[in-house]
């Protein structure tokens, strides 16, 4: 059996689908690193709803998708960007996400954290900031879940300089009741986000962000950065205090983090590791055992995937993501809250299902490629 896929000019190759996926069970828990994946939400395709509307999730198949990452012993990052944060789920949906989610975990044993932001306000003083992210941190501590302080829109709006960072994660910092992680996302993920930590210099942002953890060690669990530069992040994480950990957050470079070097090595809180799930899993499984290069035969050919998925414009790697999760079986259909199904092309979708049925990662590569074959029907490729 064959398909044929489309090209960015328009031409039609064929390609030739697998057959068999790639064998991935669950495990024994991890061991040597501590893995988030940051997981979507499934939308509610019959809801009569519009691109402004408040997100209608199918939360049965939202759940059921946690249930899979953490059969597989990833921890789940409940309400981040790749939840659509800002982009199609609101704060009133993305709280109910974590109350049902946290409750999920507790009754399976799964390990979550949750996104703490600002995105209940447009705008404000850096003391209005504050108190949306108080909001928010008390709901995900009183949910049971770790928080994860996300960067907020709305205080790289109103934040005057690095001070004012400072007194804000200062002041989050001392009432928070466990330590949390701090969450450094760069503006390719998020345009609103430029200048972070009080500069547009990347070395004195850092100096900030360091200032902030130095102050408070026993409040910050560790650090995700997302900023898709690795020797940038290399760097940060040996700067950081005895017992903070670094998550990586670079879909461009995770194996060579995550596996490390001499000096120390990255844990990881990844959107890619939604559609790399199992296979995420194995390849940390062979690290536990001191198999480096094991480690990287099963995960350095995902980076292709990933990288496609990521490719500017960054944010809407969403898109890719559940166009994954369709074709897996994952959820019924290619719905996505806030209309963000059209946010990339059907040569960009094309591709990525070249790429992942490659890798293995459909359960029933069949099912993949008569989803796909459907998806190419309704643009008029002919098969």
């Amino acid at each position: 059996m064959t398909i044929r896929l489309p090209g960015v000019g328009g031409e039609l190759r064929t390609y030739v689908p697998r057959t068999e996926p790639l064998a991935l069970t669950a495990g024994a828990p991890f061991t040597s690193r501590t893995v988030f994946s940051a997981a979507h939400v499934v939308a509610d395709p019959y809801a009569d709803t519009t691109p402004d509307s408040p997100a209608a999730v199918d939360w049965d198949a939202t759940l059921a998708f946690r249930r899979h990452l953490w059969s597989h012993g990833l921890g789940v990052a409940e309400a981040m960007d790749t939840a659509q944060r800002g982009m199609g789920l609101d704060w009133a949906g993305a709280a109910e996400l974590i109350r049902r989610s946290a409750a999920e975990a507790k009754a399976v044993g799964g390990r979550i954290a949750c996104g703490v932001g600002t995105d209940q306000i447009a705008g404000g003083t850096p003391a209005e900031v504050r108190a949306a992210y108080e909001e928010q941190l008390a709901l995900v501590e009183e949910s049971g879940a770790q928080a994860i302080l996300m960067a907020s829109r709305a205080l790289a709006a109103a934040a005057s300089g690095p001070e004012d960072y400072l007194e804000v994660y200062g002041h989050l910092l001392r009432q928070a009741t466990e330590p949390v992680i701090l969450h450094w996302l760069g503006p390719m993920f998020d345009p609103a986000l430029a200048g972070y930590w009080g500069s547009s210099d990347l070395d004195a942002a850092t100096d900030t962000f360091l200032e902030v953890i130095a102050a408070h060690p026993d409040k910050v669990d560790g650090i995700k950065v997302s900023l898709l530069d690795a020797q940038r992040e290399v760097e940060l994480r040996r700067r950081l205090p005895q017992g903070v950990r670094c998550y990586t957050g670079d879909d461009f470079n995770y194996p060579e983090l995550i596996a490390g070097d001499e000096k120390g090595f990255s844990h990881a809180l990844l959107g890619i590791f939604d559609p790399l799930g199992p296979l995420a899993a194995q390849a940390v499984r062979v690290l536990d055992t001191g198999d480096v290069k094991g480690f990287r035969e099963l995960l350095d050919p995902t980076v292709d995937l990933s990288r496609h998925l990521f490719q500017p414009p960054t944010r809407f790697y969403k898109t890719g993501v559940v166009f994954l999760a369709w074709l897996a079986g994952h959820q019924d259909h290619f719905t996505m809250v806030g209309g963000l199904q059209s946010a990339r092309s059907l040569p960009h979708v094309a591709k990525a299902y070249e790429l992942a049925d490659g890798l293995g990662l459909f359960p029933k590569p069949e099912l993949a490629e008569a989803r796909m074959k459907t998806l190419l029907s309704l643009y008029g490729v002919d098969q």
